[in-house]
């Protein structure tokens, strides 16, 4: 009896033993990691919602996007966004003394709920109109402001002269091109030679005072005009005056358009020159009328020395 107990009990610690030994220990995943990626954004490429100088954590789509990296796993990267050039430019621009409150803006108000209209001049093409609106606001005492280009006042030094020995001018750049097309450096270059070319046309420096050409603005261009100690002046209303007869105007459509828009702090903006193709000066023509109507309805004509002096 014993005897067959004994044998019992050894078959039963065998069967233990062989047991144990088949046993597989759990697999433990490998969890594989991405390298830091550094992310510079480009100049003139806006990324919303992703402010620039923090930390943003990217997943691969799926893990059939990524085949190195088991379903399993979870693969993370880390992306750095630099900072961009608004963040210099803006540093920059506070040193040129600058109100805070007027740094990334392109203004289309005089700020405040005063009546005042602010009639506005851009000389570009010809000089067509100039003699016209000189006489007019001089006539009616009614100031005005001009923003030029360098290659006006190079084409018409006559001309520049006399609009800035009367009035605030402003910087139109030189060339008249689309600003946001162009590198920070080639900003710089187009603000930069226009200041140059008025300043040695007609003695007077055209900060703080800048308009973009054709409207065409973007964070960038307007920090970089900040950083050159400038503030841009936008518009509410275009008078569309440059359009012509082609363009379905005339100088009673003009004033229609100019008094149907105003509303306390209005900028308007008007031209000095011609229609190239057909030699009409609708805003020049316009002029008188618009000015006694906005005196008429009680709002009080500035320039924009009313937002901040020009550089002595």
């Amino acid at each position: 009896m014993s005897s067959r107990l004994g044998s019992l009990l050894y078959a039963a610690a065998l069967v233990v033993v062989l047991g144990a030994g088949c046993a597989v220990p759990r697999a433990v995943p490998t969890v594989l990691t991405t390298p830091t990626v550094s992310v510079s954004v480009s100049e003139g490429i806006t990324s919303p919602g992703i402010p620039t100088g923090s930390t943003l954590t990217a997943q691969p789509t799926s893990a059939a996007a990524s085949p190195s990296v088991p379903r399993t796993t979870t693969a993370r990267s880390t992306a750095v966004v630099s900072s961009s050039p608004t963040r210099a430019t803006t540093s920059a621009a506070q040193g040129c003394g600058l109100p805070a409150a007027l740094l990334g803006k392109d203004l289309a108000l005089v700020p405040g709920s005063a009546k005042v209209v602010a009639l506005t001049f851009d000389a570009g093409a010809n000089a067509d109109g100039v003699p016209s609106i000189l006489a007019t606001l001089a006539g009616r005492q009614a100031p005005g402001t001009f923003f030029l280009t360098g290659a006006f006042v190079d084409a018409f030094p006559t001309e520049s002269r006399k609009i800035a020995a009367a009035y605030p001018i402003g910087n139109h750049t030189q060339n008249h091109k689309d600003l946001t097309q162009l590198t920070t450096d080639g900003v710089r270059v187009e603000i930069r030679t226009g200041a140059a070319s008025i300043q040695r046309v007609t003695g007077v420096n055209p900060r703080p005072y800048f308009r973009f050409p054709y409207g065409a603005v973007n964070a960038r261009t307007i920090a970089t005009a900040n950083a050159e100690c400038y503030v841009p002046f936008r518009w509410t209303v275009d008078s569309w005056g440059w359009k012509g007869t082609a363009g379905g105007m005339s100088a009673e459509e003009v004033q229609r358009r100019v008094v149907g828009a105003l509303r306390p702090g209005a900028i308007v903006l008007m031209h000095v020159g011609s229609n190239p193709d057909d030699g009409t000066t609708f805003d020049a023509n316009a002029l008188p009328r618009i000015i006694d109507e906005l005196r008429a309805q009680g709002y009080t004509l500035v320039t924009l020395e009313r937002v901040l002096p020009a550089t002595p």
